[in-house]
């Protein structure tokens, strides 16, 4: 029979490792908002200049901000109170009380001073927007996702570097006759910045997209090749998606910045002034000229723009290429798949202590 504290253990290593709905029970009043109370009670705190104005002189708003912090304290000091907990002290649990205080009495404010509803539905709207993103971000672990990332960076950058070395001679097949063709030029270096920026953000949305067609299937087999526990729910299924999802996003991350890297480097050696006048294409808003052994480099912002663009098709080929071409999935799953299945192991301890406590009538853990 296992203690609260092993239990503990476990949950503990389910969300480093990103994967707090592999956790039992997780209840978001008791495991998800009370870990973002910091962030609620900062943001609630902020909220109390809704009571000011603009058009009203300096000691005006600060007796106004300072009411409304103390009408703050005391809806929620009332509420404390109605839920039995001291006047003073900080909820430890969120429910459908607590939260409707958090969205709907700042929001009041600017209507209690200066009869703005507009600010009313502007506020409240954003606040449930906090609680929503709230919600998204510490129930599917995206914080640890993303810090179990960091830590573990060196390890997968040079999983991502091995997997770039192994990729560049296949993708430069393609990219590079892309590369040294004046319409490509012609194309990308026209382009404005901020639709390079949007084309980025769209190739990551669509190869974001694809992966979740696919990645159904693969949890499937991954699954199976653990072969412990009983099946995922929906949730836990969705939960594993987003930590498969960001674990693509940085191998695909370093494949894309290495060719843009490559392709900015052989386009100052290969491009110059001459080819830009040929091509008609100009150098950008700004460009250097230097010289390496008496031959003559250009490093301009046209360069850049058709490196960015290049990168991003490559990038989006790759993170396709990570789930349909055999030797890249083998080398993203593999090591995935190794991590996952020790997981999957300790989730069928877990389960099994959690059965046999609640078989002898022991508390399991406080949800």
């Amino acid at each position: 029979m296992g203690t609260t504290g092993e239990l503990e253990r476990y949950e503990q290593r389910f969300r480093r490792a990103g994967l707090p709905l592999f956790i039992e029970d997780l209840s978001p009043t008791h495991d998800i908002f009370t870990r973002a109370a910091p962030l609620l009670v900062v943001v609630f705190g902020i909220e109390m200049l809704g009571a000011t104005s603009l058009d009203w002189r300096w000691w005006q708003n600060l007796l106004a901000a300072l009411g409304g912090l103390v009408a703050l304290v005391v809806g929620f000091g009332l509420l404390n109170g109605f839920r039995g907990r001291p006047f003073w002290s900080l909820p430890t649990r969120f429910g459908i009380p607590e939260l409707a205080v958090f969205v709907f009495l700042p929001a009041l404010l600017p209507v209690v001073t200066q009869e703005q509803f507009r600010q009313f539905f502007g506020i409240a709207a954003g606040n449930l927007l906090l609680l929503g993103v709230a919600y998204v971000v510490i129930g599917y672990g995206l914080i640890a996702t993303t810090y179990w990332g960091l830590r573990r960076l060196a390890g997968e950058l040079a999983n991502s570097v091995a997997s770039l070395i192994r990729a560049l001679p296949l993708l430069l097949v393609f990219s590079l006759v892309l590369f040294v063709t004046a319409d490509m030029w012609q194309v990308f270096a026209g382009m404005p910045t901020a639709f390079i920026v949007f084309s980025v953000v769209a190739f990551t949305a669509l190869s974001t997209l694809f992966l979740l067609i696919r990645l159904p299937h693969e949890v499937d087999a991954i699954e199976r090749d653990a072969g412990s526990g009983p099946p995922l729910r929906r949730s836990q299924r969705l939960n594993l998606s987003v930590s498969l999802v960001i674990r693509q996003w940085m191998q695909v991350l370093v494949v894309s910045a290495g060719v843009g890297l490559f392709f900015v480097a052989f386009g100052m050696l290969a491009i110059s002034q001459h080819i830009y006048d040929q091509w008609g294409v100009t150098v950008g808003s700004w460009s250097y000229h230097v010289t390496l052994l008496n031959h003559p480099l250009v490093l301009s912002a046209s360069l850049v723009k058709v490196a960015v663009g290049i990168a991003n098709f490559t990038g989006l080929y790759y993170s396709i290429a990570l789930l349909t071409d055999s030797t890249f999935r083998t080398d993203f799953l593999d090591n995935v798949s190794t991590e996952l299945r020790d997981l999957f192991t300790a989730r069928a301890e877990y389960l099994a202590m959690r059965d046999a406590d609640a078989s002898t009538g022991s508390p399991v853990r406080d949800a």
